[in-house]
């Protein structure tokens, strides 16, 4: 693990980074920044220790991710998907998706996304890279997730729910949205148990690092999400799992 200064964005070989997947400290929360580290394999996640807020960056051996076409959907939550009562929506309320995510939890003592953090990617969105999934239940904002698009590259940083099963639900629309756009990796860095349950897989980083450079280099836009298509496609039972 190396510390840097500011400047233009320079990391150190993936492959120095230690067992958790901490490769260095430093830098700068901005665009260009965040960028060329995901170009790299690398992500940001600010880090607190003894009160000090330390910008750290990871890459971790082995990376989470969705395979597109290997999605497994939970009984429960393919009826929920089926039933509707739902509607999902991309990039109508941004701002409100990262602040939902930031909030505390019940079982979390802290958050990492931190309001420099929130800002950089309010200014990617701005950008056009960074992209939110909504869940709303009438006019509710009841679940959703964020994260950033390079070429057929997608990045999944943080999702949250008020309703049971809503950043599942977004979960779903945005895997098929994806396949749908020619997307070729949706990452999610790190599992859990709920992705895990969904079908997510663990790669070794060699082996991310040569999709992640095909996906990038793809011609691939991110698009608008056609709900009506992926509400159709759930409803007749084109569910994998």
């Amino acid at each position: 693990m190396q510390t840097r200064p500011f400047k233009y964005p320079t990391f150190p070989a993936v492959e120095m980074a230690d067992a958790d997947g901490l490769l260095m400290l430093g830098g700068e929360l901005s665009p260009v920044w965040i960028l060329e580290a995901y170009r790299q394999g690398i992500f940001p996640w600010p880090l607190a220790l003894d009160g000090v807020d330390l910008l750290a960056w990871f890459s971790p051996d082995p990376r989470a991710i969705f395979e597109l076409d290997q999605l497994h959907i939970p009984r429960r939550l393919k009826r929920r998907l089926r039933n509707g009562g739902y509607q999902v929506t991309t990039d109508r309320a941004f701002s409100e998706v990262i602040a939902c995510c930031a909030a505390p939890r019940e079982d979390e003592p802290g958050t990492w996304i931190t309001p420099e953090l929130a800002a950089a990617y309010q200014q990617l969105h701005e950008l056009g890279y960074a992209h939110s999934v909504e869940v709303w239940h009438g006019e509710e904002l009841v679940g959703g997730l964020y994260g950033v698009a390079i070429g057929g590259f997608f990045s999944g940083e943080s999702m949250f729910h008020r309703h049971r099963d809503a950043s599942k639900m977004a979960i779903c629309h945005l895997v098929h949205h994806l396949g749908q756009q020619g997307f070729k990796l949706f990452d999610i860095q790190q599992s859990s148990l709920h992705c895990s349950m969904m079908g997510a897989i663990e790669i070794e980083r060699d082996d991310y690092l040569q999709r992640l450079r095909e996906a990038t280099a793809a011609d691939v836009a991110f698009g608008e999400m056609n709900s009506q298509a992926g509400e159709m496609f759930f409803r007749e039972g084109s569910l994998i799992g």
